[in-house]
């Protein structure tokens, strides 16, 4: 016997994403996966075609949308730090983490419980929950950062002297050792990004089934929606 919707006035919604941070959520994961694809590329070219290299600038045209990807990041992660400065306050959610509360990082290991199976049921959160919180600041915004410092490092490299040389190629080479080396880390950290993303829609995809909400279609229409009344947290 299927079971009755739960009553209306149980169901209520939250507005939580506000529509910059909806646009950025979309073209940065667009420019996530376009970086991703071209960036294995060039880490791995695909093997020579048949005829003359000119003809085709397959290698090229790769290259072009690797650095046009990588700049629209740039652009977007840097207007996504100023909403969190004139947004919402789940806006801000991602940049500050209050690190220096207790209850905090009870919180954080509660839910870190929940995902291992060792609770039956997760709080419920407006935002983001503690655990996804510390994740993504750490994984993802720092991830970014570093992707960002390195790729502009290689690029400098590549475009000669000039503003981008001097401001990261001429230090960030230096630090890591040598270009190899950069290149190498700036791999590593598109794996380390690939397997947030991983998580991050497995976990929305969770959320939705276990703690019902609407965790995806959130991030479209900017409501929030919670079987059971508002969020307790």
């Amino acid at each position: 016997m299927a079971s009755s919707p739960a009553p209306a006035e149980r169901v209520q919604s939250v507005y939580v994403y506000e529509a910059p941070v909806r646009l950025w959520h979309w073209i940065n994961a667009l420019a996530i996966l376009a970086l991703c694809v071209t960036g294995y590329l060039i880490g791995k070219p695909l093997p020579a075609i048949g005829g003359e290299p000119y003809a085709h600038f397959l290698f090229g045209k790769i290259r072009f949308v690797h650095f046009v990807s990588g700049q629209i990041l740039l652009v977007g992660f840097a207007l996504r730090v100023y909403w969190a400065f004139v947004g919402n306050v789940h806006a801000r959610e991602l940049f500050f983490i209050p690190v220096t509360r207790a209850p905090f990082w009870k919180e954080v290991f509660y839910e870190l419980k929940c995902y291992m199976l060792m609770k039956k049921s997760a709080k419920t959160y407006a935002g983001h929950n503690p655990l996804a919180q510390i994740s993504i600041h750490l994984l993802f915004v720092w991830g970014i950062v570093f992707m960002l410092v390195t790729g502009l490092a290689l690029y400098g490299e590549g475009e000669g002297p000039g503003v981008i040389h001097t401001l990261f190629t001429s230090w960030v080479i230096p630090l890591f050792g040598e270009s190899q080396d950069v290149h190498t880390w700036h791999h590593l950290g598109m794996w380390v990004i690939v397997s947030f993303v991983i998580v991050h829609i497995y976990a929305a995809v969770r959320d939705d089934i276990l703690s019902r909400h609407s965790s995806i279609s959130s991030m479209v229409s900017g409501w929030k929606t919670f079987e059971g009344g508002r969020p307790r947290h």
